[in-house]
C-alpha cells in the first residue's frame, strides 16, 4: 500500500513538471517588417527546446532562395549553486520579395514532448525598390542576419565568335559563367532550341570545367567555359538565339546585425570569424544573343555550287590508268577545310557510257573542337570499263562560298587518261558490245553448221514436250515471274517515297546507334556514349516524323508530334530527354549512373513514340 502512495506521488510530481517545462518553451518568428521588390531576406523560427517534426508555412507570394536551414545551440547557467540548461533550435529561410503589398507569412509549427506548438504569424510590407538596392528597415528582436547582394557575383554570359554572317557560316558560341563566390551542384534547368540552326556541341571538358580567372570593372573573376556550340544558320534574316538557363548553390555571406539579446560566446566568435556564409540557391539566366543572318550572294554563282559555305581544297585522283577491259579501278574525290563538312555535298563526275560505275562510299572525318569544325570528306567510285581503248576523263569542278571573302571560288580537277586493253578471254572475233552496263554478248558458238546427212528421225522414249510435268513447270514459272514483276513494282515504287521509307527504317536505325550507345556504356566511354545516343534520337525523330535534319529543334519537334496527336506527357519527356542529353556530361555526380538512366530512358521513349506514330 505504501509503495503504491509513494508510485502516485512521483507521477503526479513527473507531471507537474513536465507541465512546469512546456509552459516555458517558446516558439518565435523572427523577420523583417518591410523589405523592397526584389531583396533578398530572411525568415527564422526560434524554439527553445527540443523540437521535431517541423512544418514550414506557405511562402506564396515570396520566392524560396534556400532553406531550412536547421542550427542547434545550448547553454548551461549556474545561479547559487542551481544549475539550469536551455537548448535552442533554429530554421532558417532566405526568400526574396516578388511584387508589392502587405503579406502575412502563416504559422509554422513543430511537436515539443507530443505537442503540437505554432509559432506566430509574421506580417511583411514589401515596397517599390528606388534603385534596384536593398533597403533594411524595421526591427526585430533577437539576432538576425543580413544576406548580401549576388547579382554581380555570379554570371552567365554567351559570347558568340561573330555577330553577322552568311547562310551555311559557321559560329561559334560559348557560354561562360563568371563569380566571386565559391559554386557547386550546377546544373542546367532551360536549354534553348537554336531555332534556325544547325548545331552540334563541341565542348571538350572531359567531365570537369575548364576554369581560369580575369579582371573586368576592377573585379576579379573565376571563369568557367560551360559549353561551347558550332552553329550554322540555315536561313537568311534576324535570328535570334534564346538565354541558357542554369541553377546552382553559391555560398553567399552573411553579415551579422548585433541586438541587446544577443549571446556572448556567439557575439566573440562572430567577431572571431567574421560573417558567416549559407548556400543560396541561384537561378541564373544568359543574356539571348541577335544574329545578323545575311544570303549568299546570287550574282556569279556557279552553276556546280551545292550549298558548301567555308574554306576547302578539292582533290581528285585514280588507283591506276592503265588497265585491262572488265578490270576495275577506284577513283577518290576529296573535299577537306573548315565548314560544315557533315552536310556537304560532294560533286558526281561523269563517265564514258562504256563504263559500269558503282555507287560510291562516302566517308568522313571530322574534328571539332573550340575553333569550329573541320576535317575531310570522301566520295570512292568503283568503275569497270567494258571495251577496249583510251577515254579521256573530263575534270570535274568543286564550287563553294567563302566567308571570309564574301565571294564564290571554283576548284577544278585535272582532266586524266585511262587506257584500257582488251583481257585474255576477249577477242575481237563475233563480239557485240551494246552500249551502256549491259554485258557482252557471244555468238558463233551456239550456232552450229547444218548436218547434211541422209539420217531417218524417229522418237525414243517418251517425249518431254506438252507433257503434264511440262505444263506445270511453265504454268510454276510464269506465276513466279509475274510474281517477281509485282514485288519489283512495288520494291521501285516503295524506293521511289523516300519519306515512307525513312519513316518504315526509323526504328531499325534507331536500334542500331543505341547498340553502339550501350558499346560505349560497357567501355565507360562517355564522349562516345554521347555522339551516338544523341543521334540515335535526333536520327528517328527526323526519319520518323519527316523532318529535315537542318531544321530540327525542339520547337519544331514539340509542334509536329502535338500535331500528330501524340499525348503531351510523352512529348515533354521527349524534348526533356534531348535537353538532358545535350547537358548530363556536365552535371555533376556519377557518369556511369547517368549514362545508363539516359539510355533506358531513351528505350522506353521510343518504345511508347513507336506505338504513337504509325
Amino acid at each position: 500500500m505504501k509503495s503504491k502512495f509513494l508510485y502516485i506521488l512521483a507521477f503526479i510530481f513527473i507531471a507537474a513538471y513536465s507541465l512546469e517545462a512546456q509552459s516555458d518553451v517558446t516558439f518565435r518568428t523572427i523577420c523583417k517588417k518591410q523589405v523592397s521588390v526584389g531583396e533578398q531576406f530572411q525568415v527564422s523560427y526560434e524554439l527553445n527546446g527540443d523540437g521535431k517534426d517541423f512544418k514550414a508555412p506557405n511562402f506564396n507570394n515570396f520566392e524560396v532562395i534556400g532553406g531550412p536551414f536547421t542550427s542547434t545551440s545550448s547553454s548551461v547557467q549556474i545561479i547559487n549553486g542551481s544549475v539550469s540548461r536551455t537548448n535552442t533550435q533554429t530554421f532558417s529561410y532566405h526568400l526574396r520579395a516578388i511584387k508589392e503589398g502587405n503579406f502575412t507569412i502563416p504559422q509554422a509549427s513543430v511537436t515539443v514532448d507530443r505537442k503540437r506548438i505554432t509559432s506566430e504569424p509574421c506580417e511583411i510590407n514589401v515596397v517599390a525598390s528606388a534603385n534596384g538596392n536593398s533597403s533594411y528597415s524595421g526591427k526585430s528582436t533577437g539576432s538576425s542576419t543580413q544576406t548580401s547582394d549576388t547579382s554581380k557575383e555570379v554570371f552567365l554570359e554567351a559570347i558568340p565568335s561573330k555577330k553577322k554572317v552568311y547562310v551555311g557560316e559557321q559560329l561559334m558560341l560559348t557560354y561562360r559563367l563568371f563569380y566571386t563566390l565559391p559554386i557547386s551542384q550546377l546544373s542546367v534547368s532551360k536549354a534553348p532550341s537554336y531555332s534556325g540552326f544547325w548545331t552540334k556541341d563541341v565542348t571538350d571538358n572531359k567531365g570537369s570545367l575548364q576554369q581560369s580567372s580575369t579582371m573586368r570593372d576592377g573585379v576579379q573573376y573565376n571563369v568557367a567555359t560551360l559549353q561551347e556550340m558550332v552553329l550554322f544558320p540555315q536561313k537568311a534574316g534576324t535570328l535570334t538565339i534564346e538565354p541558357l538557363d542554369i541553377t546552382c548553390l553559391a555560398q553567399v555571406r552573411q553579415q551579422r546585425n548585433r541586438s541587446q539579446g544577443y549571446d556572448p560566446f556567439e557575439d566573440f566568435f562572430g567577431d572571431v570569424l567574421g560573417t558567416s556564409y549559407t548556400n543560396v540557391r541561384k537561378d541564373i539566366k544568359s543574356q539571348p544573343i541577335t544574329i545578323e543572318v545575311e544570303p549568299l550572294p546570287t550574282a556569279n554563282r556557279p552553276n556546280s555550287f551545292k550549298g558548301a559555305v567555308g574554306q576547302f581544297t578539292f582533290t581528285s585522283k585514280i588507283d591506276k590508268n592503265e588497265l585491262k577491259v572488265n578490270e576495275a579501278f577506284t577513283m577518290t574525290l576529296t573535299v577537306s577545310g573548315k565548314g560544315n563538312i557533315e552536310l556537304l555535298e560532294l560533286p558526281h563526275p561523269v563517265f564514258p557510257p562504256d563504263f559500269e560505275v558503282y555507287d560510291p562510299k562516302i566517308t568522313s572525318s571530322v574534328k571539332d573542337n573550340a575553333l569550329g569544325i573541320s576535317g575531310s570528306k570522301k566520295a570512292e567510285y568503283i568503275v569497270i570499263p567494258r571495251v577496249s581503248g583510251d577515254f579521256n576523263l573530263e575534270e570535274i569542278e568543286f564550287s563553294y562560298f567563302n566567308p571570309n571573302l564574301g565571294k564564290y571560288e571554283t576548284l577544278n580537277s585535272a582532266s586524266q587518261i585511262i587506257s584500257v586493253s582488251k583481257g585474255e578471254n576477249t577477242t575481237g572475233d563475233g563480239a557485240i558490245y551494246t552500249p551502256g552496263q549491259a554485258d557482252i554478248k557471244y555468238l558463233g558458238k551456239d550456232i552450229l553448221h547444218i548436218n547434211e546427212n541422209d539420217s531417218k528421225l524417229s522418237i525414243t522414249g517418251m517425249m518431254f514436250f506438252m507433257s503434264t510435268a511440262y505444263i506445270i513447270i511453265i504454268i510454276v514459272m510464269l506465276a513466279i515471274f509475274i510474281a517477281a514483276i509485282i514485288i519489283n513494282r512495288r520494291r521501285n515504287k516503295l524506293n521511289k517515297n523516300q519519306m515512307l521509307v525513312r519513316n518504315k527504317q526509323a526504328t531499325k536505325v534507331a536500334k542500331k546507334r543505341l547498340l553502339n550507345a550501350f558499346n560505349h556504356l560497357k567501355a565507360n566511354n562517355q564522349n562516345g556514349f554521347y555522339e551516338e545516343f544523341s543521334q540515335a534520337l535526333w536520327g528517328y525523330i527526323s526519319d520518323k516524323l519527316n523532318i529535315v535534319r537542318s531544321q530540327l529543334s525542339m520547337d519544331s519537334v514539340k509542334e509536329v508530334m502535338l500535331n500528330k496527336n501524340v499525348d503531351e506527357n510523352i512529348v515533354n519527356e521527349f524534348v526533356d530527354l534531348l535537353n538532358s542529353c545535350e547537358f548530363a556530361r556536365f552535371a555533376p555526380g556519377d557518369p556511369s549512373k547517368k549514362m545508363d538512366e539516359l539510355y533506358h530512358k531513351g528505350i522506353e521513349l521510343i518504345t511508347k513514340a513507336e506505338k504513337l506514330l504509325k
